[in-house]
């Protein structure tokens, strides 16, 4: 288990800006040498370069926060690579150590947490729950109603079917790679089949839960002749697309994703939020709760603009598309049309 632990962000702040509630370091009286301190546990759900995203702007702009507001959030990050089990060892351990807040990167990790804090009511700040209000994690948007609340990466799956025949109008079957077991699959792939069919376009559903399984469900794919493939934001899937994104460019099939990092993976496109965006927001929400004292369950869930579609350049050549002309035929449907070349994180392209 990869763990970094107590990342300090240490800043100085008078008494009189001592806020109430804070965690209390031991024989200090709940002050440090730099003032109150707050500790945050944060664990994210898998290691993939979205989601990693998420994490590093959380961390970037809690220090930046702790200096304006002069306190100290002292954080605790772990990732439970998906294993439930590591899930539940890492929230009791951030119980027993008393943190004040808990931050949930994705939908598996935000219930869990919700689940865990039930009882004790530690506020939790979940980021890229992709639909908060059908998981349960929140009862409304607007008015979370419990410990809880967040930043969505809510998909606006109609969007990606608009760019799918805007660049190809004569598309008659569509494939739909899934893991059916991520809670954040499950409505897009509901709106791309209703989608679907309402335009009376065939698709073909292939899932997997691990990075063999979905290599199998490419290559099916590309066996299965579609025109196009679309993928939500899927955790499984954006893990394996390293892995699958040349069997799709071998068989000139442009995968459609719900996120830039699979761009950034080798999938033709990713459509959706700006995931270190995503960070700074969820940071924000939770020097609120800590500092400012806003309440989780009248906190509403932030969701953002899907319009920026991000096109991997390095693929658009190798589909034998004209990344220039693609721009053109995306411009009028996204907010922002931008490029990347295949790398394994974000850190990698600078």
């Amino acid at each position: 288990m990869k763990k970094l632990m107590s990342i300090l962000l240490t800043l100085t702040l008078t008494l009189a800006l001592t806020a109430c509630g804070a965690s209390q370091p031991e024989n200090d009286g709940g002050q440090s040498a730099g003032g109150t301190v707050y500790r945050i546990g944060i664990c994210n759900y898998v290691d993939d370069a979205s989601l990693n995203q998420i994490v590093e702007n959380i961390q970037t702009q809690l220090a930046v926060l702790g200096e304006s507001h002069g306190v100290t959030f002292e954080v605790s990050y772990d990732n439970c690579n998906a294993d439930p089990n590591v899930l539940s060892q890492i929230i009791a351990n951030f119980i027993a150590d008393g943190v004040d807040l808990m931050v949930g990167v994705a939908t598996p990790v935000a219930m869990a947490m919700q689940a865990a804090t039930e009882d004790n009511q530690i506020p939790v700040v979940f980021s890229a729950v992709s639909d908060p209000v059908s998981t349960g994690v929140v009862a409304d948007l607007n008015a979370p109603g419990a410990n809880i609340t967040g930043t969505s990466d809510y998909l606006d799956t109609n969007s990606i079917m608009d760019l799918i025949l805007a660049a190809n109008p004569d598309a008659k079957k569509i494939g739909l790679l899934y893991d059916q077991g991520q809670d954040a699959s499950t409505t897009p792939i509901a709106h791309a089949k209703e989608y679907l069919d309402a335009n009376h376009i065939a698709y073909v559903e292939r899932t997997g839960t691990t990075t063999d399984e979905v290599m199998l469900a490419a290559k099916a794919l590309a066996a299965d002749g579609v025109d196009a493939v679309f993928t939500p934001t899927d955790n499984t899937i954006m893990t394996a697309e390293l892995a699958i994104y040349e069997t799709f460019i071998d068989a000139g099939i442009p995968h459609y994703t719900g996120a830039d990092s699979f761009a950034l993976n080798g999938a033709f496109l990713g459509y959706g939020v700006d995931y270190a965006n995503l960070g700074v927001e969820t940071a924000n929400m939770v020097a609120e709760i800590l500092v400012n004292g806003a309440d989780p369950a009248a906190t509403p869930v932030l969701t953002f603009d899907n319009g920026t579609a991000t096109v991997n350049s390095e693929t658009c050549a190798a589909l034998g598309l004209d990344y220039a002309e693609m721009e053109a035929i995306f411009a009028p449907l996204c907010t922002k049309v931008q490029s990347i070349t295949t790398a394994e994180s974000f850190g990698d392209l600078a």
